[in-house]
């Protein structure tokens, strides 16, 4: 065996011989510890509801052979007296590749991390998910830059000035896309605030209709007459937005007049018999009833009422059906329904002031 002391590159091939069977071991071992608590973790993870456990597993499993590889080499490389060049070159590329590894398996937990939260939150928070996947690009944006820096650190450039020049720029590019990013920014204050989610009906300005999609930039609204209507984040969130998805109740207030030729004692009934007509339907609380004032050809009534469900189409068919039995009662009642009239009264005392 003396031709194991034989020197190759400054150390003996004994030596090559032990930093060979050390790469060897140290990448089954790695390989094993990764195979064998992989298996165990994900069979842990398929009896729980945690999804913690989900990720480990999954990121045990998306761990490259690469780095396993380089990782094993360099400290295989430790039990051998290299020149100071390849041990730098090959720490570097260790680093390099570990920091690389890391950045891919951050960027991994980011997506699992979105996609969990699309599966938990499609159907019941659809913005969200939307903004949030754009809110994922950016995380994964940042790790890859972070990566990018350390690496170049790793090298030896000196990234200081580099972050500064990037934070001029970053700063002339904010105040060139200023508009999109105050959109997005706003898209944001729209999933956190939730003035208003997917479904809603809601009326801005002139604007009315339906939410179907908030995106990074604009919120599409699905209008009455069947267009679409796409406007700003920044814009909407600028404006007075009424919401009547919210709305727990309906206020209904209406108004009837009768004719000023109705009988005192019928003027005085037909309060409570509206109250009567309201209170009988279902889904509604009477609020108020008053014989209001002496209008230019009418004795005018105001009623106020809550619908209890704010649906819009059993608001309509309540308000048809009270409609419907006002009619009918005034017309058992001899009550007359006003409507605009104009009298005009003659002096005929004076035949001579007739002409004909």
């Amino acid at each position: 065996m003396e031709f194991l002391n034989n020197q190759l590159f400054g150390n003996s091939l004994r030596e090559w011989l032990f930093a060979l069977a050390s790469f060897v071991a140290v990448a089954a071992v790695i390989l094993a510890i990764k195979t064998f608590v992989g298996r165990r973790v994900a069979v842990f993870s398929k009896r729980t509801s945690n999804v913690w456990d989900n990720l480990i597993a999954d990121c045990l499993q998306k761990i490259h052979l690469i780095p396993i590889l380089v990782l094993s080499l360099y400290l295989g490389s430790l039990l051998l007296t290299l020149p100071g060049v390849v041990k730098v070159v090959l720490t570097k590329a260790t680093i390099l590749v570990l920091v690389f590894e890391a950045a891919i398996l951050t960027v991994h937990g980011v997506k699992f991390w979105f996609e969990h939260f699309k599966q938990e939150k499609l159907e019941s928070n659809p913005e969200a998910v939307t903004t949030l996947g754009s809110l994922s690009f950016l995380l994964r944006v940042v790790v890859w830059v972070a990566a990018a820096l350390l690496a170049l650190d790793n090298l030896g450039i000196n990234i200081t000035t580099l972050v500064a020049g990037l934070g001029i720029t970053g700063i002339a590019v904010a105040l060139a896309v200023q508009n999109v990013l105050g959109d997005l920014f706003a898209s944001l204050s729209i999933v956190l605030d939730k003035p208003f989610v997917i479904g809603d009906f809601i009326i801005i300005d002139q604007y009315m209709g339906t939410i179907e999609k908030i995106g990074l930039k604009t919120t599409r609204i699905r209008s009455l007459s069947g267009e679409q209507l796409i406007l700003s984040n920044g814009d909407l969130l600028k404006s007075r937005i009424r919401n009547y998805k919210r709305m727990n109740e309906r206020r209904v207030v209406f108004s009837i007049g009768v004719t000023y030729q109705t009988p005192h004692e019928k003027i005085k009934a037909i309060p409570q018999m509206v109250k009567t007509i309201i209170e009988r339907q279902e889904k509604t609380r009477f609020d108020r009833g008053h014989f209001k004032d002496f209008g230019a050809y009418a004795l005018n009534y105001g009623f106020v009422y809550w619908m209890q469900e704010p649906d819009y189409v059993l608001f309509m068919n309540t308000q048809q059906t009270i409609n419907l039995d006002i009619h009918q009662a005034f017309e058992q009642n001899g009550i007359e329904f006003a409507y605009p009239t104009q009298s005009v009264f003659v002096n005929a005392s004076d035949p001579s002031n007739i002409e004909t």
